[in-house]
């Protein structure tokens, strides 16, 4: 088995385990952005809204939608407890709220090399 498979498959399961963690926590959640063609992440940096190398390309990295009675969350803030359990996860797990420009709540990936942002 290929270590990008590995890692797929862990982070599959992962966030698998962040859905429930987040339903358990009040939150109603849907899916979001999950694969980036690299086409679309070098357009993306282009823009300003993403990186040429984002780990979406790799099928690394989701971007969830959050609820709380009907309600879109939208301030990273809120979702605070949420990126801390996923890092609790281990070394390789990142949480885009502590993206240094551009927090980004909502984003949660594993990186290959344990790198966290």
């Amino acid at each position: 088995m290929s270590k990008l498979l590995e890692l797929q498959h862990m982070f599959a399961l992962s966030v698998s385990s962040l859905i429930r963690e987040a339903h358990m926590k009040g939150f109603q959640v849907t899916l979001g952005e999950t694969y980036r063609s690299p086409e679309e992440a070098q357009r993306c940096a282009e823009n300003g809204t993403g990186i040429k190398d984002s780990l979406h390309t790799q099928r690394l990295a989701i971007d969830l939608n959050f609820f709380v009675d009907g309600r879109w969350i939208t301030d990273t803030r809120e979702l605070k407890a949420i990126g801390e359990w996923w890092k609790s996860l281990g070394p390789v797990y990142r949480w885009g709220g502590d993206f240094k420009t551009r927090p980004d709540g909502n984003h949660f990936s594993i990186t290959p090399d344990g790198v966290r942002a």
